[in-house]
């Protein structure tokens, strides 16, 4: 019996980082700042907290254009060497 399970994503699985980012806001929002005295008491906190982000959820605002993304990616492409080929 393995306990590692590797998996493989799929090549343009952006949707990954998403759900990635979701369980990053639950973990610093709820998790590490919580004491559960029970499993039912910590699957409590995280029903309430996603309840709370779907009664008012607010979009992910980009800070940069994806110009500006593409352009930084470019510079550290230029410096990592035989990225790009």
């Amino acid at each position: 019996m393995s306990l590692v399970s590797l998996h493989h994503t799929p090549t343009y699985a952006s949707w990954l980082n998403q759900v990635e980012r979701w369980f990053g806001l639950l973990t610093d929002k709820k998790l590490r700042r919580g004491a559960h005295r029970s499993i039912q008491a910590l699957e409590k906190d995280i029903r309430d907290w996603i309840t709370n982000r779907n009664d008012d959820p607010k979009p992910f605002t980009w800070a940069k254009s994806a110009d500006d993304i593409l352009e930084r990616l470019n510079s550290y492409l230029q410096r990592i060497p035989g990225a790009g080929r």
